[in-house]
């Protein structure tokens, strides 16, 4: 039996990217809009004046004035390991890995730690109205279990790995190319597809792996053409300068990707700083998508992202917050610093393009768009309630505001985990509890 369930609020989505000029048909907004939900499924968005006389007398309608409906926002790379860590004093990003993040990381042969972590981590992200995540595990594969079954509970669409790590780190962190091989097609098997969950074929940069295990990711990748690859690429000048001596034949960092088969669609690359028009190019052409981690990027002085020259070049790009590098799992946050991020490079980024990037743009990097980030009929009801009265600030900000792009501007810029009123998941309310 199907449950039809109805949500009149405001509502805002996205249809295209509206880039940097705000484009009005690239979004719809319906001020006085009624959101339709069939068993977990969106069946309509629109005017509440046009759908409410049509509306089935058994049907339900919860109402939120004076609140905005969005899609739920998709993370597309962030670190469930390092949740503890956010926040950490350290100099740049190979400095910082083996004073925190590795520390953290080795905490997690502990099953139970894991699992733990793994569910405070998810309610985390869902207080902050994050319903889909790419999400970076540890070497241990039950860390990838822990995950999963606490986005399983929640029926949430989360796409994870284990870590594969041979070289460059601590040794109690190595796993090996024949381990790595085996574990993470083990994983695979036991989770991608199941519900809404995906498996990462998850290398943690070019930097910790040998060529013999790029060599068998490059081969599981071959054998699951459906699976994603997850890694970092050019995040910092350092790691960088360390990947040319490490790979001397490999023209570039994406080009040691790109020899073992792990340039292609389903292929995200976490934060794509230092690279040039020629791989750029090369990275669109092969279906590769950038995560955009502004947060993680200021904090560890890595450097910019280019959006621009991404988009030009045809690379499909979304945000990430980047946890434990970035500063908070607040995907409003994150677009406030990405704001900040191409500001400093002469270009804007307009409220609306702030919401593709965190939801349609996140779900096209996913190779999603299909199933979510937006309110098209047939997409997964996935969404959040926003509530500009959250704060007393955000309260007095946007009673000020005269247009839907006004007042979403000052909530990506003042807004956070108080400001989402509620979470859904597939139309059934699932906001985390601290």
């Amino acid at each position: 039996m199907h449950m039809r369930q109805a949500f009149r609020a405001s509502i805002l989505h996205c249809l295209s990217d509206p880039g940097e000029e705000s484009l009005p048909s690239a979004y719809e907004y319906f001020e006085d809009g009624l959101l339709l939900v069939d068993d977990g499924n969106v069946l309509e968005a629109g005017h509440a004046e046009s759908l409410l006389p049509a509306l089935a007398e058994d049907v339900s309608v919860t109402e939120y004035p004076g609140k905005l409906i969005v899609p739920g926002f998709i993370d597309c790379h962030v670190h469930f390991p390092q949740l503890d860590i956010i926040a950490s004093y350290g100099k740049q990003l190979l400095d910082w890995l083996h004073r925190y993040a590795y520390p953290a990381e080795l905490r997690f042969a502990d099953p139970e730690y894991a699992r733990e972590v793994a569910s405070i981590f998810v309610n985390e992200l869902l207080n902050n109205g994050t319903t889909t995540a790419l999400v970076f595990g540890t070497v241990h594969p039950h860390s990838a279990d822990a995950i999963f079954e606490a986005a399983q509970l929640r029926d949430m669409r989360l796409i994870a790995g284990k870590v594969l790590m041979d070289s460059n780190c601590p040794v109690e962190l190595q796993d090996d190319a024949e381990s790595a091989y085996t574990d993470s097609k083990a994983l695979i098997e036991k989770w991608h597809g199941k519900g809404r969950l995906g498996y990462a074929i998850t290398p943690r940069f070019a930097l910790t792996s040998t060529e013999q295990q790029l060599a068998a990711a490059g081969r599981l990748a071959g054998e699951y053409p459906d699976v994603w690859i997850h890694t970092h690429l050019a995040e910092n000048l350092d790691e960088v300068e360390q990947i040319a001596r490490q790979f001397p034949s490999s023209k570039s960092y994406l080009g040691v990707y790109d020899r073992f088969g792990l340039l292609r669609e389903r292929a995200v690359f976490a934060h794509c700083l230092h690279m040039d028009k020629t791989d750029r190019i090369w990275m669109g052409k092969k279906g590769g998508s950038a995560a955009f981690c502004p947060s993680s990027n200021l904090f560890l002085g890595s450097g910019l992202f280019d959006l621009a020259a991404m988009h030009d070049a045809g690379v499909k790009c979304g945000l990430g917050t980047d946890v434990g590098g970035g500063t908070s799992l607040s995907m409003l946050r994150t677009a406030a610093e990405a704001y900040k991020v191409l500001h400093l490079q002469q270009h804007t980024l307009p409220a609306t393009r702030a919401l593709y990037l965190a939801t349609l743009g996140a779900a096209e990097a996913l190779y999603l768009d299909d199933k979510i980030g937006n309110f098209l009929p047939g997409k997964e009801a996935d969404f959040i309630v926003l509530d500009p009265d959250g704060t007393n600030l955000t309260a007095r900000r946007t009673a000020a505001t005269t247009t839907i792009e006004e007042e979403l501007f000052a909530l990506l810029t003042l807004a956070d985990d108080r400001n989402v009123a509620a979470t859904f998941v597939r139309g059934k309310q699932q906001k985390g509890q601290r």
